[in-house]
């Protein structure tokens, strides 16, 4: 893990790395994918790599992009979701996230996009059991959750790997605040989405959570019970996980944390 200028501590199994800056903990975060890419091809040959999408992803992605000599050409893309009925080249398009911020920058092996049909939640399952993932890049939504797995339809025993979920008013309100539909009125109200035990099947999961507007859900994930109330309270659970915050998204945290 890179700790430069980050302070690490531990909730329950979960590693938590704290930033003064948002731009710190992007370069730092950036630094680790690199590295879990790099392991992977090594040891495989080839990687298969899960990303979200959302503002609360730009700056790591930005660095990523930016950093040289990574075998992208030897990686697989995923992506966590996408909304029904979504047409994939709408600005809110996450598939038209996924290509603009990662594919046509970096030039991976293979992309694989969330189509936007109920009918593709079994062909993109289908697609993540072929190719597991060495790694799983995340966010945590301002309501807790993982992906689309909102608190209403959170289920960390899922028997899926990828289904159709109602989106939680709270979430559909996050994504007209982030700028990404005008109104609410304008949200899809159902998504295709990954599930929470397919997102973290891989081998390494890194959830990045900057912003003072995540400090609320950071807080509940982390001291409050584990429960599908927080969907992201799961992840203290992760031995394989690592939880990267700047100063705003740890602002509700005790300054003295657990070990």
């Amino acid at each position: 893990m890179t700790g430069v200028s980050g302070f690490w501590s531990r909730y329950e199994s979960l590693a938590v790395g704290i930033w003064p800056s948002t731009a710190e903990m992007a370069a730092a975060a950036a630094a680790d994918v690199a590295e879990e890419l790099d392991r992977a091809v090594t040891t495989n040959g080839h990687a298969s790599a899960m990303f979200a999408t959302g503002n609360s992803q730009l700056a790591m992605l930005d660095a990523l992009a930016g950093l040289s000599g990574l075998p992208w050409d030897r990686v697989r893309i995923f992506h966590m979701d996408q909304y029904v009925g979504l047409d994939p080249d709408h600005p809110a398009s996450f598939s038209r996230y996924i290509r603009e911020r990662i594919s046509e920058r970096v030039g991976p092996l293979a992309a694989y996009y969330v189509g936007n049909a109920a009918a593709d939640a079994p062909k993109y399952a289908a697609l993540l059991q072929r190719f597991p993932l060495d790694l799983c890049v995340m966010g945590i939504g301002e309501n807790g959750h993982l992906a689309f797995n909102d608190p209403p339809v959170a289920d960390f025993s899922d028997p899926l790997d990828v289904k159709v979920v109602a989106l939680d008013e709270a979430c559909r309100r996050q994504q007209v605040g982030e700028g990404h539909f005008p109104t609410l009125a304008d949200v899809p109200t159902e998504a295709v989405t990954v599930t929470i035990p397919a997102l973290l099947r891989a081998t390494s999961v890194m959830v990045i959570c900057p912003d003072e507007r995540k400090a609320p859900a950071v807080k509940a994930a982390l001291t409050g019970p584990i429960s599908t109330a927080c969907p992201a309270s799961v992840l203290r659970r992760a031995s394989h996980a690592r939880l990267y915050l700047d100063a705003g998204s740890a602002a509700d945290l005790a300054p003295s944390s657990p070990g």
